[in-house]
């Protein structure tokens, strides 16, 4: 991807997480991935339910996750754990139920609004050993050799250079530390209508790359013993892709192995 191209993702990503970022969880949840007016509560396809899960913080769930990583991450008491693209701070505040007041989570976001609010969430909270910091995942600011977990919940798939992000995660992450991420990938070739589209970007579908692809890049990186824990296809309804297909190409669509696919990754540093 070209480096202008590449910004133009970039501020296409930070403008809508910052309206995102002024919805509640109800509005969100009735759109693709909080992006943009393009399905009703009942296309709620990409989220899955928190309520239940230990640490769950209401007003830190805007609907923007594709799995919950920390189901799979081993987090561990004392931990330092980092969690990034943690927009409201939803996971965050899962991983500090686990890691207690001996350990560390840092949450990283790209978005102004987005640290903010996770904040304001975590000063409601009183919690001491939560740092949000605005950064990018290509240049993550932690300090080499800091994180035993790091968590990511249907993010990497918006950063254009992946390479840079996994080799940015491996950087992070101690000797023996792990990642667990849930994210979207894709089997098969995304239609060029949907490529096109920025709201479908921001949906978590357009940023996404193919899976082979995508386990490819984290091994690439250093990363040992990868596994995929869980693996979900995502439906996404005809009502929502006829705004950006014709009738024609959705039918087109229909005959070919196109798929969409929810994956929680795990992986080790050496």
């Amino acid at each position: 991807m070209h480096t202008n191209e590449a910004e133009t993702l970039k501020n296409i990503v930070k403008e809508k997480y910052g309206v995102i970022a002024e919805q509640s969880l109800e509005q969100n949840k009735s759109l693709c991935c909080g992006s943009g007016d393009c399905c009703s509560s009942d296309f709620d396809v990409m989220t899955e339910d928190y309520s239940t899960v230990k640490g769950y913080v209401r007003d830190a769930d805007l609907g923007l996750g594709c799995g919950i990583p920390t189901q799979f991450a081993h987090i561990r008491h004392g931990d330092t754990v980092v969690d990034l693209g943690s927009g409201a701070g939803n996971d965050c505040f899962v991983a500090r139920s686990i890691v207690g007041e001996s350990g560390k989570v840092i949450g990283i976001d790209m978005t102004e609004m987005m640290i903010a609010k996770a904040n304001a969430n975590k000063a409601k909270l009183g919690f001491t050993n939560i740092d949000f910091r605005l950064g990018d995942i290509e240049a993550i600011p932690i300090e080499s050799n800091t994180a035993d977990v790091i968590v990511s919940n249907c993010v990497l798939n918006l950063v254009p250079d992946k390479q840079k992000a996994f080799a940015e995660m491996f950087r992070v992450l101690k000797p023996g530390g792990h990642f667990t991420v849930s994210d979207i990938v894709l089997q098969g070739s995304l239609p060029e209508a949907l490529q096109r589209e920025a709201v479908m970007y921001v949906g978590c579908v357009a940023g996404a790359i193919q899976k082979t692809e995508y386990l490819q890049l984290i091994r690439q990186s250093g990363f040992q013993n990868v596994s995929v824990p869980k693996d979900r296809e995502i439906v996404l309804p005809n009502q929502l892709l006829i705004q950006y297909l014709s009738l024609a190409e959705l039918r087109e669509l229909k005959k070919t192995d196109f798929g969409i696919f929810s994956i929680t990754v795990y992986g080790e540093k050496p």
